[in-house]
């Protein structure tokens, strides 16, 4: 059983808005075609989803979802978007699809934060079709980088990998993706890597301010000092090196991506 780390707090949503299928998924888009059945496992609050949608157009898109409150987060936006799609919940390690159901099976961070998640993948390739694509990115937290080091950042990355292997996910998922995905018997799985790189000054206001207020107030920050692995003034050391590092004319961070593509 895991605990999904982030929840569902504002600062959470502000970062998974921002995300778009060209700067999550462009190693997926030239495997799009117009008419392909797409499942999105992990929608979230449907911007991906909906860029998705766009792409394979008039083919069926379908969102899933854990919970019937994430899923209104993707509801949302598709009615905003004026985007027709099937809204599933559902558990990535028991699909409640029949085989061979999809042409593409995508997931967007989500094996990070799973129990199995080589069963995970073993669901997803069983309802893609033959001559479909499961394709997977996920964060690699061990090999986030930046500049300049407040030592508070540091501190806050082993704290995040603590409590999202306590919660029952793999914070470095990236690295993982060949092995699981070998694991779960893909034959000729394809990987690579991508990076999002935040430098400008918008960037840094952007990312810096996003993590400060998700390390104080999002579901990372009340399980720190409620499961005893930090102080609520240390929380606040924590958020302040992240407006810190923002403020940095010469601050720099990059995020690794592993992407896998595996073709059925």
């Amino acid at each position: 059983m895991t605990r999904y780390t982030h929840g569902h707090a504002e600062p959470v949503l502000r970062s998974h808005r921002w995300r778009t299928a060209e700067n999550s998924a462009a190693y997926l888009l030239p495997r799009l075609r117009p008419g392909a059945t797409l499942l999105d496992v992990g929608s979230g609050p449907g911007t991906i989803t909906a860029d998705l949608a766009e792409r394979v157009a008039p083919g069926r898109v379908t969102a899933l979802e854990a919970t019937d409150d994430a899923l209104a987060l993707t509801a949302a936006e598709l009615d905003r978007r004026g985007v027709d799609a099937e809204l599933v919940v559902g558990d990535v390690h028991d699909l409640p699809f029949p085989d061979g159901s999809f042409d593409v099976v995508h997931a967007h961070q989500v094996l990070q934060h799973v129990a199995d998640p080589v069963q995970a993948l073993r669901e997803m390739r069983r309802v893609c079709r033959p001559g479909g694509t499961v394709a997977a990115r996920d964060g690699d937290y061990a090999g986030f980088d930046w500049w300049p080091r407040p030592a508070g950042l540091d501190r806050w990355l082993e704290l995040y990998q603590e409590v999202a292997r306590a919660n029952g996910g793999e914070p470095n998922a990236g690295r993982r993706l060949l092995g699981w995905a070998l694991e779960a018997g893909f034959e000729d799985p394809r990987v690579g890597a991508s990076v999002w790189c935040f430098a400008t000054p918008e960037d840094r206001a952007y990312w810096g301010g996003m993590w400060a207020d998700r390390t104080e107030s999002s579901s990372l920050g009340v399980q720190l000092v409620h499961d005893g692995y930090a102080t609520s003034t240390e929380v606040g050391e924590l958020a302040a090196a992240w407006r810190q590092w923002a403020a940095a004319p010469e601050g720099w961070f990059t995020v690794v991506h592993g992407e896998l593509l595996a073709a059925l």
